[in-house]
């Protein structure tokens, strides 16, 4: 076949597809729950547990797939992610009490959590540095579309075929994805027949080595990238900030239900909205950085200015949504928060490929994801608790996780670039070289 130019934008179109789909399964439960919880006699409590059981699955699942995306490849990786969490998505139609959904949920987080490792690795493995924050908002925009969509396309599904055949409907969504994904991901960019000698010098050589070739490339192992502050870095900011996304991302459609009192058919109407400031937030966050890093300026000075002008832009809007007396005035605010929040992940998610290399970059990935479901697991049970009188308490927690999320970032990530091995180490090793 004749070489095909472009082919980095194809495969990263394919990940963001299927991160479109990963949400619209995602979000499914969320928006038909008013009516699926009235059929099975469940309530807000019964919601939180499928909820735990799904976000304990997606932690674990999360390191797991790191390391599977390291061990397997990005290519089969991806197939294994999305073929389980289609299947298991489809299960929900035949689940019939919270115990059964709870099962279901389990397998779905499973699946699912390997979309991001897995799109953090091709990320690291198909775009130089100064696009790979670009990259990476065009991805999360694939979230953030399957939250638009998401929201009226379920309600309309509902609305015409009722929940259970909805949810066997959209499993079949990610068996379409997985056709054209073998097809076209036959490898790396160093091995792609596919690829034009162009293209392959221009993301060869805008990788790291290009900055410092007279280094070998950093790829600890998963014991010892544990011993780096640039790791802990990662782990500590997706701890504190990824709640602030899933706050919105399981509590809106209950929330808009709770609040204003809406139907299946009003969610549909309202509760997309919040995703198109995603969708822009998550572009825009990566062009600037990418800007920035053209004009001169370190990867350190881009990648942290982006990531504090999208705390700057999240917390009044958090505050200002605690106090906003109508659905609409509610969803444009939650939609600058959310523009807010897909400008500093985009960027915090690229971190692992700026630290490390190869192997290690799946597995750093990985760690964070865990990191960040284990926070997110922490918010969905004080939810119902904070929300016994009123949502205030709700918006002013997720005020409070960005500092924490940001501060931690800025002191322990001194300068965002390729970590060095620890001298004591690198003198032992070659020691040991010396000594065979």
């Amino acid at each position: 076949m004749r070489a095909v130019k472009g082919l980095r934008w194809m495969v990263l179109s394919m990940v963001a597809f299927a991160t479109v789909i990963n949400y619209i399964d995602r979000n499914a439960l969320a928006v038909m729950w008013p009516g699926m919880s009235k059929d099975l006699g469940l309530g807000k409590e019964d919601y939180a547990m499928i909820l735990s059981f799904f976000m304990v699955s997606y932690a674990l699942g999360q390191s797991l797939f790191g390391k599977i995306f390291d061990a397997l490849g990005t290519r089969f990786g991806f197939l294994l992610s999305i073929g389980v969490w289609s299947v298991s998505i489809a299960l929900h139609a035949v689940s019939n009490s919270a115990a059964a959904l709870s099962a279901a949920r389990v397998a779905l987080g499973f699946g699912e959590a390997g979309n991001w490792p897995g799109a953090t690795k091709a990320n690291a493995e198909w775009f130089p540095i100064h696009e790979r924050a670009l990259a990476q908002g065009i991805f999360n925009s694939g979230a953030s579309i399957g939250g638009i969509i998401s929201a009226p396309l379920i309600a309309l599904m509902y609305i015409w075929v009722g929940w259970k055949a909805t949810f066997f409907m959209i499993g079949f969504l990610g068996a379409v994805w997985m056709i054209p994904w073998y097809i076209l991901y036959k490898a790396g960019p160093d091995k792609h027949p596919w690829i034009t000698p162009e293209e392959k010098e221009y993301i060869l050589t805008g990788q790291r080595a290009s900055e410092d070739s007279d280094e070998e490339e950093f790829a600890p192992g998963f014991l010892e990238m544990l011993r780096y502050r640039e790791t802990w870095a990662v782990i500590i900011s997706r701890f504190f900030l990824d709640p602030v996304w899933w706050l919105f991302v399981s509590w809106l459609p209950l929330y808009l239900a709770d609040q204003f009192g809406f139907d299946v058919k009003q969610i549909g109407m309202f509760a997309w909205v919040p995703y198109v400031g995603a969708a822009i937030g998550g572009i825009f966050g990566g062009w600037l950085s990418g800007k920035l890093i053209s004009r001169g300026w370190t990867v350190n000075a881009a990648r942290k200015t982006v990531i504090i002008a999208g705390g700057v832009i999240m917390v009044p809007a958090l505050l200002a949504t605690a106090v906003a007396s109508t659905p609409l005035l509610a969803v444009l605010l939650m939609a600058v928060i959310l523009f807010g929040f897909q400008l500093a992940i985009g960027n915090i998610q690229t971190l692992p490929s700026d630290f490390y290399s190869g192997k290690s970059v799946g597995s750093v990935a990985g760690l964070g994801g865990t990191a960040a479901v284990v926070g997110v697991l922490i918010t969905i049970w004080l939810v119902p608790i904070l929300t016994v009188n009123s949502y205030v308490p709700f918006f002013l927690l997720g005020a409070a996780l960005v500092p924490l999320a940001i501060v931690p970032l800025l002191t322990l990530a001194k300068n965002i670039g390729p970590v060095k091995r620890h001298e004591s180490e690198e003198i032992a090793i070659r020691h040991i070289d010396q000594s065979n």
